[in-house]
């Protein structure tokens, strides 16, 4: 029989999980270093973890930013291990990520187990392995965890000679889907075996690395295909029911799926592209028990308990202060993160926007909050008293400020004169000016010099309409990926139309095998 709502939880303090997902450590930004800023990081996350009283913390794949990680990026991972494994938090559950590699994510998983570090890097043969029982030093049970890894192609379906396009797509989903609904059965089973004998409801929280069909992403997250095409693009209806919480991974924009509140991206900690400059990142906290014993004083919230609201808008602020008076905000996307802090379209050609200043946190004191900074405070996303649930987002202070600059030169030139000398922040200058300028970046490093910003990628839009004329260009490649580069192929070597498609298709299915060969296994 189903447990009433007042014996639902008999638990006075609520079961704490925290949900992140696609740290990337080791990730460069044009050529730039970021260690610093994955230290600041997990740092921030240990003491998140320590303070909110963590039970059980999801890392929902891409852990690493490449599959053969550096040493300093190692270290950081085992490092974080470490220090978490002595700290209140009694589990930490990690899924690999399409840019993880699934055996070097494995290989020391049961030297890890003894940490209570539950690795899952390559999907299992028997589904029943994937499915954790996570509970206290006593066997009280906490939860189910249905942990669920990047689901490779190989994992999902055999391919067939001669296979179209639309066969490969229905055969991706229909193998995610037939994996999930087997794991969830089993993890239905064994949550009835534990409601019977503790008398409690015991959550279901699957994990995915999926690419959720309408997700937002933005131009330079360097989030890559999961699939030769795009397929595999999943719906809310591919999670079963009786999961309670699907904390998911991949798109780097903190997101619901299907305006399903129970279903969600907690997006990249740290901005991994001057499209992401302007969100709010965070940590999800996801809260099971009676709704009386949420510690909401002790979350800090600002605001009441409520459901998703569709006027929040995310704080910011700009360079120029004359700017930021006329400045317009684009209007909310609904379905995505309506919910959250809002997302900002890319300004008009005079309007200059920065990423969102916040107020650093208390390991941060050498970094002083400044009277111009935003400061977000947590925030329940959902709360829901029938099923006990609730959902608070944790915004992350940033580690590293980054500012995209858009306008014509004079524009550009008034914009960095205003920045504060004392700002350590990285530049992405848009040129939109109606003059051919064949100097750009010379005229820009001109104007920043002497000051503490860094300008790291030049846009200049009038020579990127004119790529064919090689003496007008200034296109590098760190501003292309792959596909824009065999782009430019095709159309230097004049391939007839005709051929481009297959071309292309073929191209797709060498680089879905380049990026994803685990370099690691034997």
């Amino acid at each position: 029989m189903p447990l009433s709502i007042a014996s639902k939880y008999i638990s006075v303090r609520p079961l704490k999980i925290l949900h992140t997902s696609d740290w990337h450590l080791g990730r460069r930004l044009y050529g730039r270093m970021r260690y610093d800023e994955f230290a600041a990081f997990l740092g921030w996350l240990e003491t998140t973890i320590s303070e909110q009283h963590v039970d059980v913390l999801i890392v929902a794949g891409d852990i690493f930013d490449t599959m053969t990680p550096s040493n300093r990026a190692q270290a950081l991972y085992y490092e974080f291990l470490g220090k978490v494994s002595r700290s209140c938090c009694q589990h930490v559950v990690i899924v690999a990520g399409n840019h993880d590699s699934p055996t070097f994510l494995d290989a020391p998983s049961n030297v890890l187990k003894f940490l209570n570090v539950h690795v899952i890097g390559t999907a299992c043969d028997d589904l029943e392995d994937e499915v954790l029982v996570l509970g206290d030093d006593d066997n009280n049970p906490h939860c189910i965890i249905a942990a669920v890894p990047y689901l490779r192609d190989r994992d999902v379906r055999s391919s067939s000679a001669g296979e179209s396009a639309d066969s490969k797509d229905a055969n991706v989903i229909k193998g995610i889907r037939a994996h999930y609904d087997e794991v969830a059965a089993i993890a239905r089973e064994q949550q009835a075996k534990l409601i019977k004998a503790h008398q409690r409801h015991i959550p279901i929280i699957a994990t995915g690395h999926l690419f959720a069909a309408g997700g937002k992403t933005t131009d330079d997250d360097g989030v890559r295909d999961l699939y030769v095409g795009s397929l595999g693009k999943i719906s809310a209806d591919m999670f079963d029911e009786g999961f309670d919480y699907v904390a998911l991974g991949h798109l780097h924009v903190p997101q619901r799926v299907g305006g399903r509140e129970s279903i969600r991206y907690s997006g990249s900690p740290i901005a991994m592209g001057f499209g992401e400059a302007k969100q709010q990142k965070q940590v999800l906290l996801i809260q099971f028990g009676n709704s009386e014993s949420f510690d909401d004083d002790g979350l800090g919230l600002n605001v009441m308990p409520q459901l998703a609201s569709t006027d929040a808008n995310v704080k910011t602020t700009t360079v120029e202060r004359s700017v930021e008076k006329n400045a317009k905000k684009a209007p909310v996307q609904s379905g995505f993160i309506d919910d959250l802090f809002g997302f900002d379209a890319p300004a008009d050609n005079h309007e200059i926007t920065t990423a969102a200043l916040q107020a650093n946190t208390d390991d941060q004191k050498q970094h002083k909050p400044k009277p111009n900074d935003s400061i977000t405070s947590n925030k329940v996303l959902h709360h829901d008293d029938h099923n006990q649930m609730q959902v608070v987002s944790l915004p992350i202070p940033k580690f590293q400020q980054l500012a995209q600059i858009s306008g014509d030169l004079t524009t550009i030139s008034q914009t960095i004169k205003s920045l504060t000398p004392t700002d350590s922040v990285w530049l992405e200058v848009v040129y939109t000016g109606d003059e051919i300028v064949s100097d750009l970046r010379e005229q820009v490093q001109a104007m920043v010099d002497g000051l503490t910003c860094e300008v790291l990628k030049i846009k200049n839009t009038r020579t990127y309409n004119k790529v064919l004329n090689q003496q007008q260009t200034s296109e590098n490649l760190q501003d292309l990926n792959e596909m824009e580069v065999f782009e430019r192929c095709l159309t230097i070597n004049e391939v007839a139309e005709s051929q481009k498609d297959s071309l292309r298709d073929a191209y797709g299915q060498i680089l879905y095998h380049l990026h994803h060969e685990d370099k690691q296994a034997e």
